[in-house]
């Protein structure tokens, strides 16, 4: 008898209702929203102490107040100046220069009538600045500060740390971020100079400047020490903004991954990848607008509805219910064409079962035509994406396939079908032409093809790219960093209890007097909400970056970095993040426009009234908290893809319920990132689960890319264990510190003493001293007896033998 059963849906009308974000995935927010938000809003007094120290010492000098009415050799000669004085006065002093500094990297906001002005003159302040060597004296400045033992002094004997404790780190911060935001961002106007510089720049942020130290490794022990309890009064927000823009200037965005992959797999002779997961989500939202796959699902219950035929109760599987094609409107075409493409979409298989539904099989179709005055997008109906399989795929179904009609297996045998019948030689043929070799596999068989002959297989000279460098300066490190960025992340997670807080990240916000009126509350309320929510974003895109970068360097320092963060709990500390109120998350309005910089210094300031603060910004989404979802989703499917013992980490912690809720948010992107998290674990979630949830079982066949032969719609393991899965965790651990030794090893070689070089003289062998053990001291008398005395041994022919 057939079972019956119904569909959980968690598609709320809420979000049904609601239009598709309009967010655009990219690096990095505008510019101007990345300088704003380096800025809190109780640093507002500070804008003012800038200008006034800039014009004091123009004064002092006998020179106009007015910067951009020099003339080019008279702002040479002021900067000359200003650098003589911080290098060599008094700490009153020298800060008051770095004031006047920052005051110009500011764009000299006094002197703009309008808020155009203050972004341009910034720029040319800017590389006019670092053709002096202003950069490096205040690399060198934050050196120095960072050092300062008597701040980190006072902080510690402070009950609470205050704004006012990092008064100087902030503003040689400040002046050290806006060099790398503005030399990030190209400009159309930017000459050949300019692009020189800033090549030249992002070269020079990629290698040591003093000390032998890069400056991400300063700022990554800066964020280690913050976290330990040390230096409690380091401003970290402003630490964690500038490593991110320095990791992203100096290793690359999203076009340099993209190139450095290309230009890798050329190298190692495989073809170029079929298709990118960005601009093939930005396809599918340009093609078709509802691209979410709720718009899917909610398109297929309208067709269902609005069916012209019936069918009989014996011939209706559970599959007719679970199917998501792309969205039709019925009010927007005809009759005949709706049942048309109805009837092409409809794949009706009787041998289904209903207690075993399966995902539809993909239709192509064309596009419905435009019958009135909307025009309606029709995306592609069969699969955004190019399937994949990989060859360990082939030759588990070759393995299988030959156990089953010829009864035995033979291995390393790619090609040989004797005796296969001819619908699995299609199926071969089919899997060959969807094969895809990763980076990963080629990295992955070199070192197993080094592991096993040590001797006679070498490893060529490692190329001394930025991102082999920077992995080379944080290794001995590594795992401290990544604990100190995900206790950041848990203090500045939404769900976070303040009593569970083990560290401060308030001290950079918080001002020396608390609040006095209702209107002041409410301004550092939202202040300290962007505030947290500024880490998360930076924090998410300080770990992807370095994730991504290093899979493709190498992928064995991807796996190392990914490993700690799974010590660390990043797993569970994600999908914490991820239980909340997500769509009120992604809309919060925790943000003053009014008083973001430079509108707070600039032109005619506007009242700031309790009206102005409730009411908020009237924005669909806020774009750093769309980015951090994203950004931490991305980790997340990094750190757990292909990996069981991980994955069954997500089913341990129940996320299915919890990703379940992210798709509310209405972008495809994201939801595309929150269906992969669900689909690798559809198989140990059993089939009940899958019964319930065939709708979110239809989004992930509609939306993620397919493994022909991928058994996550259909598998069953409820048996599954972590520990089950552990012994792949300690393989990967020691190929992991198997390359660590040979390729990082001071000692200039493999500890492994069975590859280290035999000394082969005895006088020096005879010659070492050797500490005795304290047994071997107490049955001396007995090994003698037994090795010396009672053993012939020729001394003659042993020492001839050593002389040949």
């Amino acid at each position: 008898m057939r079972q019956h059963f119904t569909y959980q849906s968690y598609f709320s009308s809420e979000m049904t209702d609601s239009p598709d974000l309009d967010f655009i995935y990219d690096d990095a927010d505008s510019h101007g929203n990345e300088i704003a938000e380096l800025y809190s809003y109780t640093e507002d007094l500070e804008f003012l102490w800038n200008k006034t120290a800039f014009e004091e010492l123009m004064e002092q000098y006998g020179y106009p107040k007015k910067w951009n009415g020099l003339a080019t050799s008279q702002k040479e000669e002021i900067i000359l100046r200003l650098l003589d004085v911080i290098e060599v006065s008094q700490r009153n002093t020298r800060m008051h220069a770095v004031r006047a500094i920052l005051y110009l990297l500011q764009g000299a906001f006094g002197e703009c009538m309008t808020l155009d002005q203050q972004p341009r003159i910034a720029r040319e302040n800017v590389f006019f600045l670092y053709k002096a060597g202003v950069f490096h004296t205040f690399v060198q400045l934050l050196n120095m500060e960072v050092e300062n033992s008597s701040a980190a002094t006072s902080a510690l004997r402070k009950p609470a740390v205050s704004l006012g404790d990092s008064t100087d780190l902030r503003v040689i911060l400040s002046v050290l971020y806006t060099f790398v935001e503005v030399m990030r961002v190209s400009s159309e106007s930017d000459t050949d100079e300019i692009l020189r510089l800033a090549e030249n720049f992002q070269n020079e942020l990629s290698q040591p400047m003093f000390g032998d130290e890069l400056l991400a490794v300063t700022l990554f022990q800066m964020v280690t020490r913050f976290c330990s309890g040390s230096a409690p009064h380091f401003p970290i927000k402003k630490v964690l903004l500038l490593l991110w823009k320095v990791i992203l200037v100096s290793l690359g965005g999203t076009e340099e991954l993209r190139r450095l992959k290309s230009k890798y797999r050329e190298e190692v002779g495989l073809p170029p990848v079929p298709d990118d997961t960005i601009e093939v989500t930005r396809t599918m939202r340009a093609a078709s607008p509802p691209a979410s796959a709720a718009d899917l699902l909610e398109a297929q219950q309208q067709r269902k509805n609005n069916r012209p035929f019936k069918r009989s109760l014996a011939k209706q599987s559970s599959m007719d219910d679970s199917m998501a094609f792309q969205d039709l409107d019925a009010d927007n075409g005809t009759d005949d064409e709706l049942r048309d493409i109805e009837e092409r979409q409809i794949v009706v298989d009787d041998r289904i079962e209903a207690d075993e539904p399966r995902p539809p099989t993909p239709r192509p179709s064309t596009p419905l035509p435009n019958t009135g005055s909307q025009s309606i997008p029709v995306a592609n109906k069969g699969l955004p994406w190019v399937p994949k399989v990989r060859q360990k795929d082939i030759d588990n179904f070759l393995d299988h396939t030959r156990m089953k009609f010829v009864g035995f297996q033979v291995n390393n045998d790619h090609t040989s079908l004797a005796g296969l019948p001819q619908p699995i030689h299609e199926g071969l043929k089919v899997l060959k032409q969807h094969m895809y070799t990763s980076l990963t596999e080629v990295q992955i068989d070199k070192e197993e093809e080094i592991a096993k002959h040590p001797m006679s297989v070498t490893e060529m000279s490692v190329p001394q790219t930025p991102v082999e460098i920077l992995y080379q300066a944080i290794l001995p490190n590594l795992p401290q960093y990544m604990i100190a960025l995900l206790k950041i992340l848990l203090a500045a997670a939404p769900t976070s209890k303040a009593k569970t807080e083990s560290i401060n990240i308030m001290a950079d916000v918080l001002p020396e007097e608390m609040p006095m009126t209702v209107l002041q509350s409410m301004k550092l309320g939202i202040d300290v909400n962007r505030h947290k929510e500024i880490i998360v974003k930076t924090v998410s895109g300080i770990l992807l970056l370095l994730l991504k970068h290093f899979k493709i360097n190498h992928i064995y320092q991807f796996e190392y970095m990914s490993q700690q963060l799974m010590f660390a709990n990043c797993i569970p500390l994600v999908l914490k993040f991820f239980n909340q109120n997500i769509m009120s998350y992604v809309g919060a309005k925790n943000m003053i426009s009014v008083i973001d910089f430079p509108a707070c210094v600039v032109g005619e300031q506007p009242e700031l009234t309790a009206e102005v603060l409730e009411m908020g910004e009237q924005l669909p989404y806020c774009w750093r908290n769309l980015f951090s979802c994203v950004n931490l989703l991305r980790v997340l499917n990094k750190l757990t893809k292909w990996k069981h013992s991980r994955i069954m980490m997500l089913v341990v912690f129940k996320s299915a319920p919890i990703l379940k809720r992210a798709l509310k948010v209405k972008h495809a992107m994201m939801q595309l990132y929150v269906l992969k998290l669900l689909k690798m674990q559809t198989k140990y979630l059993g089939r009940q689960w899958r019964k319930s949830n065939m709708k979110t079982m239809s989004a992930i066949y509609q939306k993620v890319r397919h493994r022909l032969n991928d058994d996550w719609a259909y598998g069953n393991d409820l048996d599954a264990r972590p520990w089950d899965f552990q012994a792949e965790e300690f393989a990967l651990q020691a190929s992991i510190n198997r390359f660590h030794n040979r390729r990082y090893d001071k000692s200039g070689g493999s500890s492994d003493p069975d590859f280290q070089p035999v000394d082969n003289n005895f006088l020096s062998v005879l010659g070492r001293e050797i500490e005795l053990t304290e047994e071997f001291k107490q049955h001396y008398e007995s090994w003698v007896n037994r090795e010396v005395f009672q053993t012939n041994i020729d001394w003659d022919q042993l020492l001839n033998y050593n002389y040949l």
